[in-house]
């Protein structure tokens, strides 16, 4: 069995009781298909991106729920034949262990992020290599470009002016 997601969308015209009924019909589906749902959550009446059909708004539900994946098929063409059903969108959730679990990846993650975001390199850089100075190129400065180019003006290239190369040519 595999942990799937379901995204519902709703029509906003329902009353309570038709809106639990077109969740329970595919809650129901779910189950005898042979699945088990984890999580039901009613995430209430939203704005749509766009409009779909004649909606401005939507209800959505988030239903997380384990089945075997030849069984999502009959589920989906299901819910496409609904006309309660607006959109769904089924994606499958990666197994990613017990949040006890991911709780130093995420601390340690975000770390990473907030010395990245502030300028640093602990992302990019071992921290062997801190301590030796054989790789750090930054004080190395290149004299192979003329002060000329340095200074030069954006969108005018660098160098002699066309009087001075007429005068080195004659």
């Amino acid at each position: 069995m595999r942990r799937y997601e379901l995204m519902l969308l709703l029509s906003p015209d329902l009353e309570d009781d038709k809106l639990q009924a077109a969740v329970e019909k595919v809650t129901r589906a779910i189950v005898n298909g042979g699945g088990s749902l984890s999580k039901v959550s009613p995430w209430g009446k939203r704005r749509l991106a766009y409009d779909i059909g004649r909606h401005r708004e939507a209800s959505y539900f988030l239903i997380q729920f384990d089945i075997e994946p030849a069984q999502v098929r009959e589920i989906e063409r299901g819910m496409l034949i609904t006309e309660e059903i607006l959109r769904h969108l089924v994606t499958v959730l990666e197994d990613r262990g017990t949040t006890d679990e991911l709780a130093p990846a995420a601390a340690a993650r975000s770390d990473d992020e907030e010395d990245v975001a502030s300028g640093g390199t602990a992302a990019f850089t071992d921290s062997d290599d801190d301590d030796s100075d054989e790789h750090d190129t930054s004080d190395d400065t290149s004299d192979d470009t003329p002060d000329d180019e340095a200074d030069a003006e954006p969108g005018r290239a660098a160098g002699p002016e066309p009087a001075d190369e007429e005068r080195a040519a004659g």
